[in-house]
């Protein structure tokens, strides 16, 4: 059974758009996979899929002119999570572009080193970090509603060459290593977001999905009442 809830899928056209549609389908909503800003207008949560390049990204999303309305739908308070690419893209600058990202989370994103040894001894870690990892959640993270249910640890699939740095800890939700701690989710406000992709990390993955679509249900209960 479906609810009323209205989710956005930003399709700015270098994302995994169809797959993230699919994990959210499975608990109840039936999300709108849209690049138009007057859809996001109207959503009560959206989720800021990627995968490519961060130039590229941001390209389509000036050219379908959605840097502003995704910017608006942050600060009137509403739920987005940001997924892989999705989530470097809310950081202000990126060493892997030219162009300003979206600047909603203070930081930068950067590339992991190539020279960084393998702690098997077995070389050097390869670039990109592509595989499943474990993830550590901070306390503030392991309360938060979206991560409910989520177990300490948990492993999940990453394919990146660069990782977000940000610039306040308090915005770190969790570390993956990876020759070193790098944040693999962050927390500001009203945004989530996860380097890992986690319509690509079963069950446990989809239970953010799952999460996620609980608590839009309920801000957007709270924010009508």
């Amino acid at each position: 059974m479906t609810t009323r809830t209205n989710i956005v899928v930003i399709d700015h056209r270098a994302a995994n758009i169809h797959s993230v549609a699919k994990a959210l389908a499975r608990f109840g909503v039936e999300p709108c996979v849209s690049n138009s800003a007057a859809d996001l207008a109207r959503a009560d949560g959206a989720v800021l899929p990627g995968v490519g390049a961060i130039d590229a990204a941001m390209r389509n999303l000036e050219r379908l002119g959605l840097v502003e309305p995704i910017r608006e739908f942050v600060a009137s308070g509403r739920p987005l999570l940001g997924v892989c690419l999705g989530m470097q893209l809310l950081f202000p600058r990126s060493e892997e572009g030219d162009l300003p990202g979206l600047g909603l989370v203070d930081g930068a994103v950067v590339r992991f080193a190539d020279d960084v040894p393998d702690p098997t001894g077995q070389g050097r870690l390869k670039v990109p970090h592509m595989g499943w990892n474990s993830v550590n959640f901070t306390d503030a993270a392991r309360k938060h509603p979206v991560f409910q249910r989520v177990p300490q640890g948990s492993y999940f699939y990453f394919v990146h060459s660069y990782y977000c740095r940000p610039a306040r800890d308090a915005d770190i939700a969790a570390t993956t290593g990876y020759g070193i701690d790098f944040c693999s989710a962050v927390i500001k406000g009203e945004i989530v977001a996860t380097q890992f992709h986690p319509e690509k990390s079963g069950v446990v993955g989809l239970r953010i999905y799952e999460n996620f679509v609980k608590y839009v249900g309920e801000r957007s209960t709270a924010r009508s009442h």
